[in-house]
């Protein structure tokens, strides 16, 4: 990932790993789901919401192009 401030980084590892999360719930047919874990996610997400809209507007913009943008070969 590109260096971004920590709370960008937080938002978008969490967003990875709770897209991981679901896409498992979604397709696996063996997944188990806990609902106290739904609720820590839940939870998680909108402390790293919060966390990311206190950044500044510049880095979000940066982020978001970042984010959007396929890696190329060189």
């Amino acid at each position: 990932m590109a260096k971004f401030p920590n709370d960008i980084e937080d938002f978008g590892n969490l967003f990875v790993g709770q897209q991981e999360d679901r896409h498992r719930a979604d397709y696996d047919p063996y997944a188990t789901v806990v609902r106290s874990d739904v609720i820590a996610n839940i939870d998680a997400a909108e402390d790293a919401i919060t966390a990311f809209r206190r950044t500044p507007i510049k880095d979000r913009r940066a982020f978001a192009a970042w984010a959007t943008m396929k890696s190329r070969p060189s």
